[in-house]
């Protein structure tokens, strides 16, 4: 575990790569940050398809930048506090399915159990790629194979 460092709350670029702060939970900062992305989500579900995914993309876009730039400042790659990813990786999760607390619950626990198990190939990424994008690209394919698992459980229901 690491300690959230106090520019969290000075610098804008640590913040929002922390998650809005959620990042700075001393334990299961992931989860927290999941847990954070969950009322954006919320507001996005409502989007045209179009426009939810222009945001995540842009978000992601963001987010190589915002990572990068904040493990570069703290000097410690993928810090554990930085949960700019798990936001990114639970809007992918939650593309196109429609809002209701049931739904938002089941994408948060799929999310969660490939972002911590990282099948492969999500695990060969996350050990070989490196900077921003390493940090943002193993929560992207966890939420890619979320996505996956959410729409074929609604597919077979």
């Amino acid at each position: 575990m690491n300690r959230a460092p106090p520019s969290v709350w000075r610098r804008p670029t640590h913040f929002f790569a922390f998650g809005l702060g959620s990042g700075t939970v001393p334990w299961a900062p992931g989860t927290f940050g999941t847990l954070a992305a969950i009322p954006f989500y919320w507001i996005m579900a409502e989007l045209p398809l179009g426009w939810y995914l222009g945001i995540v993309f842009v978000a992601f876009v963001v987010g190589v930048w915002l990572c990068d730039k904040t493990s570069h400042d703290l000097g410690v790659h993928d810090h554990s506090g930085i949960v700019w990813d798990e936001f990114v990786g639970y809007w992918i999760t939650m593309a196109a399915v429609p809002f209701s607390w049931e739904a938002a619950l089941w994408g948060f626990i799929v999310f969660r159990i490939f972002d911590v198990f990282k099948p492969w190939p999500i695990r060969w990424a996350d050990r070989r790629v490196a900077g921003g994008f390493g940090i943002m690209i193993d929560d992207v394919m966890a939420g890619i194979y979320a996505w996956s698992t959410m729409h074929l459980w609604y597919w077979l229901h």
